[in-house]
C-alpha cells in the first residue's frame, strides 16, 4: 500500500482545510495516530487508511480566525449584534470569528474569487462580495454604514485602505487591521520577504496609524500577532475608532516603541 504525507492525508479526508492548517496542527501535537511514535512530522508517511485522531479540531477555516480572536480579546471588542464588513476576506478567517462572536451581518469584500470556504457562503449573515477593490468601496456599495472593519490584505499598503474605510464606517466604528510590515516597508526594507528590524516596524507603524489619524481613524490599541505571518514576518494588530478620543502622540509613540520591543522578545527575533 503507498503511503502519503500525513499533511496530505488530513487535507485529503476533509479534516483540515488546507495543508498550511494540517501542518500547524502537525508540529503543535495536535494529531495522533495510534501505533506510530511521536512527534509526528508533516512529512511523516503513513497508509491512506491511518486511524488519524485530530485531538483538537480546527475552531475556525483558516488560522486568521486564530489571530483575530487574540485581537479581539486583548482590545475588548464584542462583535456580537454588529454589522463588520471584513476586507481582504480569503478564505474567511476573519469572518468565521467574527460570526463565531455574534456578528450580525458580515461583508466579506476580496479582490479574488473562489476563495470564500462554503461553510461561510452558504451563512444566510454572510454577504459575499468577490472581485471586490476595497479602495474603491462606498457605502454605495453595501447598501448601508458598517459598525466595524476588519483587514487582513497583502500586497498592498494599508494607506492605501483607510479613505475607503472611513467612508462605509458609522461615526464612532471600531476598525481592526493587521499591519504586515512586509508590505509597507519598501522594497529596500524587506530581505527575502521578511522585515526583521525592530526599528522598520516601528516606522511602519508610526506612518501607517499617521495616515489612518488623516482619514479620523484614531489609534486606540496595539499589540502584535501571536502567530507569524508568510516566511516568519511578525505581524500587527491596530485598534482604531472613528471619531472620539484617540490616544495622545506621546502615548501613540510609547505604545508603538513598547509593542514593538514585547514582540521581538516573545518571537526573539
Amino acid at each position: 500500500m503507498k503511503k502519503v504525507r500525513l499533511d496530505i492525508l488530513l487535507v485529503e479526508r476533509g479534516l483540515c482545510e488546507s495543508r498550511e492548517q494540517a501542518q500547524r496542527l502537525i508540529l503543535g501535537g495536535k494529531v495522533r495516530i495510534e501505533g506510530f511514535p511521536r512527534p509526528l512530522k508533516p512529512s511523516t508517511p503513513v497508509p491512506p487508511n491511518a486511524p488519524v485522531v485530530l485531538l483538537e479540531p480546527p475552531k475556525y477555516v483558516s488560522r486568521g480566525g486564530e489571530k483575530l480572536e487574540w485581537a479581539l480579546k486583548v482590545f475588548q471588542i464584542t462583535p456580537s449584534g454588529l454589522v463588520f464588513a471584513d476586507i481582504g476576506a480569503s478564505t474567511g478567517g476573519f469572518t468565521d470569528c467574527l460570526l463565531q462572536h455574534g456578528a450580525l451581518k458580515v461583508y466579506a469584500i476580496d479582490v479574488g474569487s473562489g476563495q470564500l470556504h462554503e461553510k461561510l457562503r452558504a451563512s444566510s449573515r454572510v454577504v459575499v462580495m468577490e472581485k471586490t477593490n476595497a479602495r474603491y468601496l462606498t457605502p454605495l456599495h453595501l447598501g448601508t454604514y458598517v459598525d466595524g472593519v476588519t483587514v487582513d490584505v497583502s500586497f498592498i499598503s494599508l494607506r492605501l485602505l483607510w479613505d475607503a474605510i472611513a467612508k462605509i464606517l458609522k461615526d464612532d466604528g471600531v476598525v481592526i487591521a493587521l499591519v504586515k510590515p512586509q508590505f509597507e516597508a519598501g522594497r529596500e526594507r524587506v530581505k527575502k520577504g521578511v522585515v526583521r528590524d525592530p526599528e522598520v516596524h516601528e516606522k511602519v507603524l508610526r506612518e501607517v496609524l499617521e495616515a489612518a489619524q488623516a482619514k479620523g481613524l484614531g489609534l486606540r490599541n496595539l499589540t502584535f500577532s501571536p502567530l507569524l505571518g508568510p516566511q516568519g514576518n511578525i505581524e500587527f494588530f491596530a485598534y482604531c475608532r472613528k471619531g472620539g478620543s484617540p490616544l495622545t502622540e506621546s502615548e501613540k509613540r510609547d505604545i508603538i516603541l513598547r509593542v514593538v520591543r514585547d514582540a521581538h522578545e516573545f518571537f526573539r527575533v
